[in-house]
This record gives structure tokens, C-alpha cells and sequence, in this order.
């Protein structure tokens, strides 16, 4: 079901970043902007014989460095070899090698996955530097020659992680079973409420600082569908912690954000929506996925009538990029709501995979226009042609005008505003392209 996954790891400076951005064809900048999140994009999917995977960039490997730091940096390295499919491993023909080489060769040797020995800097064409034979002592088979820099040897790179692949044809057997990342912030509750779903100790629940374990992928089936529960461990405080390891949370959110369809982010409900809370919703939100907020420790707060209302308000201020996301209170500890889940995830991935014939979108916006008029620049109106539904998790409608820059993104909220109205696409992101006459369609 999931798409091959392409690691690449390494010591810090071979050109693991360098390469990334080669195979993917454009240069990913490690943070993107987006309304109320900072995301490193660590992440992008490629395109090799036909064949569509993910590549992930992961951090250097120091072994030199400080014995917390190595902790993490292992972590982070070990995380991205247990999950991929195959092990790209970069290592510099310049400093030949080395001994934090051997170190990272024997953890990947171990791990018993496809291993692909790439050696960079080879710049050099025509002509094999005979430096390159030092790295069989490795005991990882033949390296690969490869230039980040100019592209050279990228082709037999891709061909040999393309033979590990598995069957394009042999994904669909269980496309039935929904992926589901439960995310957030460390300690709310985000492994007591697997358990309380499992009925059973399958996650070890852990408030220690700086505690950082693998996505635990967990299968539950009911009477109301069949789930997948990958938890996470929780995203620290930014001021908290080191930049390193910051970087390696981020990635572990990003690694079940990427691959799951729905998203409950969960929320103290003791603490409310705090800084930290708003950064793991926008990775969710950016990354497109279907999501419902869950509050949880709802038994611990101290209630009136108006509590609930007051704390649904606060939410929808505190993450106002998503409202369309709807909010369950529940407690993993006593069990309370938490069987309602079921019935929001089914719901909201009902939601995120919605098709809208053509004929019905080209309505809604015949109504929209008619009710307030497209806007205008220095006497120019903009005129919509039509508009028509490209794909689905999140909803993607592409909308085609004669000027794209007399689109002004208000007049495209109104139009998302009134495509919700009508079709609901109620816990899901919707994307708008727009494009004008003239245009190439990709």
C-alpha cells in the first residue's frame, strides 16, 4: 500500500542534502513558510522508471559528538533505516574512509536491509579514481560512483535502489485498513489512548524528557472499519531542546504525517492550544491530511456549562488556519468518548477522498459569482471560466480564469467558503489551483 521509501544516510558533509536535492530534480529549502508552522522539509517524492517512491534526507551521523547528541543522531539515522525500503549510504571520496563510515556500515549491516554504497565528489569523468576500492573494505558490496554536484552516476544509483522495490501490482490488498497518526506534544496522552483503544499495554507510555522511540504501527478491526495506529513520540518545546534534535522530531512527526490518511492531534486539555500544539497541527494541515483535534484529560478539568464552548472557541482561535477540522473531548484514562473516534475518522477520510463531478462544481460557482461579483483591477474584471477536480486526499480543484493575478486569495476563500457550504468536505484541507488561459497544464 505505501509507496518504496529512499533513505539516505551518512556522516555530516558528504553531500546527503546535496544528492537529495539532485534526485529530486529542484532545490528544497529545510524550512518552508507556512500560516503558523515552521516545517523542515526532510521529504519529497520522486519519479524513477515509471516508478513513483519517497526520498528522505536525514540528518549526519557524529559520533564524535556529545553522548546526548549521538544518542538522538542515532535515533534519527535508525528511525529512517527501519522504516525504508532501501539504504542509500553516502560516504566521501575525499576522506575516504573513515571511522565514523565503519560505525554507521556495522549498524546498517545489522539492520538487514538493502544497503546501496554510494561514493560522492566523484566528479571527475571518464576516469575511475582508484580511491574508490578503499570502500569495499566496508563489506556493503560495490560502490557506486556518484557526483551531487554535477549528476553524474545518479542514473546507477536509481537502478540499483529500483531492484530492490517491491511488485508495483502487489500494494492493494489491504487498501480497506485506514492509516491513522495519532500526533502531538509529549505527555498528552497520545500512547495511554492507543492502549485504551488496543485494551491493552502494546505502547510504552513514557514522560521522560528527551525519551524518543520508534513510530509503533499498531492494527485494530471493529465493527466500523479496520485501522492502522501509528503513534509518535511527541514534539518538544523548541527553546527546550537542541537544534539537532529538534531536527529529528520534526522528522519523526513528518515520517507518520506523510504516510497516514488521517490525523488526530491531540491536545492537552489542561494546557489548552500552546505554541508547540500549533506547529504539529500545521505539519498535518501542510502536508494535507484529514484530520480531527482531540482534547484529552477532559476528566480533569473542573466543568460547568459553558466549558466545553468556551475551550471549542479558544481552538478555533488558536488554530484558525484549520476550522474545518472538527474537535472530540475524551479521556484515554477513563475510556470516556474515545469510541466516538471511530466514527470521525471514518467520517473525515470519507470527507478527504470526495469526488465532485464537474457539472456540480461549475453550479456552486455559477451561484457564487452571481452572489458577489469576481474582482477587478484598474478597471480590469476577472473572468472564471470554470472549474474541475484533480484529485482527492486533500480535495484539489483547479480553477481556470484569464488573469491569475486579478485571483486575489480573499475571493478564493470565499469560493473554498462556499464549496464547504455546499458538498461539507468537513476534517479535510482543500487545495485551490489557479490557472489562466494560456497556461500548461503539468
Amino acid at each position: 500500500m505505501e509507496k518504496p521509501l529512499v533513505a539516505i544516510v551518512g556522516r555530516p558533509n558528504v553531500g546527503k542534502s546535496m544528492l537529495f536535492n539532485k534526485l529530486v530534480g529542484q532545490r528544497l529549502s529545510i524550512v518552508e513558510d507556512t500560516p503558523g508552522v515552521t516545517r523542515d522539509r526532510l521529504y519529497a517524492e520522486c519519479e524513477w522508471r515509471s516508478r513513483v517512491f519517497d526520498l528522505v534526507d536525514t540528518g549526519g551521523i557524529e559520533p564524535a559528538a556529545d553522548t546526548e547528541i549521538l544518542a538522538f543522531m542515532r535515533q534519527q539515522a535508525e528511525i529512517a533505516i527501519d522504516h525504508a525500503t532501501v539504504i542509500v549510504f553516502l560516504c566521501d571520496i575525499k576522506t575516504g574512509v573513515t571511522a565514523s563510515d565503519q560505525e554507521v556500515a556495522n549498524m546498517l549491516l545489522r539492520s538487514k536491509k538493502p544497503v546501496i554504497l554510494a561514493v560522492n565528489k566523484m566528479d571527475q569523468v571518464g576516469m575511475t579514481n582508484p580511491d574508490i576500492y578503499e570502500f569495499y573494505n566496508l563489506g556493503l558490496g560495490d560502490p557506486v560512483a556518484v557526483s551531487a554536484v554535477h549528476g553524474h552516476g545518479t542514473d546507477d544509483l536509481l537502478d540499483a535502489c529500483f531492484t530492490y522495490f517491491p511488485p508495483a501490482d502487489g500494494a492493494q490488498e489491504e487498501e480497506d485498513v485506514i492509516q491513522v497518526a495519532v500526533i502531538g506534544k509529549p505527555n498528552v496522552g497520545k500512547s495511554s489512548l492507543i492502549n485504551r483503544i488496543l485494551g491493552e499495554e502494546r505502547v510504552i507510555v513514557s514522560d521522560v524528557a528527551g525519551t524518543t522511540r520508534d513510530a509503533v504501527d499498531s492494527y485494530f478491526e471493529n465493527e466500523q472499519g479496520k485501522y492502522c495506529f501509528i503513534d509518535t513520540a511527541g514534539m518538544r518545546k523548541k527553546s527546550k531542546v537542541d537544534d539537532r534534535i529538534e531536527k529529528f522530531s520534526v522528522l519523526r512527526a513528518t515520517m507518520a504525517i506523510e504516510r497516514c490518511d488521517v490525523c488526530l492531534i491531540m491536545i492537552d486539555a489542561n494546557e489548552g492550544v500552546t505554541e508547540q500544539d500549533t506547529k504539529v497541527a500545521g505539519l498535518a494541515h501542510e502536508a494535507g491530511k484529514a484530520c480531527t483535534i482531540v482534547v484529552n484529560k477532559w476528566d480533569s478539568i473542573e466543568k460547568d456549562d459553558k466549558t466545553m464552548d468556551n475551550m471549542r472557541k479558544d481552538i478555533r482561535r488558536d488554530l484558525s488556519y484549520m476550522t474545518y477540522a472538527p474537535i472530540v473531548f475524551i479521556s484515554a484514562l477513563t475510556g470516556q468518548r474515545v469510541g466516538r473516534l471511530f466514527e470521525l475518522i471514518n467520517y473525515v477520510n470519507d470527507q478527504a477522498s470526495m469526488r465532485i463531478t464537474t457539472g456540480m462544481l461549475n453550479t456552486v460557482l455559477a451561484d457564487a459569482t452571481a452572489r458577489v461579483q469576481p474582482p477587478t483591477d484598474r478597471g480590469r474584471r476577472l473572468n472564471i471560466y470554470y472549474m474541475t477536480q484533480v484529485g482527492i486526499k486533500p480535495p484539489h480543484f483547479v480553477i481556470f480564469c484569464n488573469d491569475a493575478r486579478l485571483f486575489h486569495f480573499s475571493y478564493q476563500r470565499y469560493l473554498e467558503n462556499q464549496i464547504r457550504a455546499t458538498f461539507g468536505l468537513e476534517g479535510t484541507p482543500v487545495r485551490l489551483t489557479i490557472r489562466q488561459k494560456g497556461d500548461k497544464e503539468d
